[in-house]
């Protein structure tokens, strides 16, 4: 059975307080203090990421998995998980 097909998602800058991501046509932007889990990420780490549907991101080698609509809308999921440490 083919799977669903989903435009990839690409890592289009990293900067000092947070990552940018491209998504079909929208730029979206992921800050440390909401995705704490790529503050001390290595870039290759954060440039690893998968678009397993169009509604599910996933960093195989960080073990992060976000729904889409938690970084266009953050703000309707307050609770922020802390990194592993």
């Amino acid at each position: 059975m083919p799977g669903v097909d989903t435009s990839p998602v690409e890592v289009s800058g990293v900067t000092k307080l947070g990552v940018w991501l491209r998504l079909d046509d929208e730029q979206l932007f992921m800050p440390f203090d909401q995705f704490p889990w790529f503050r001390t990420a290595a870039v290759s780490q954060i440039f690893e990421v998968e678009r397993l549907n169009p509604h599910h991101l996933y960093w195989p080698e960080l073990d992060v998995d976000l729904h889409v609509d938690s970084i266009r809308h953050p703000e309707n999921f307050p609770l922020v998980a802390q990194p592993l440490r």
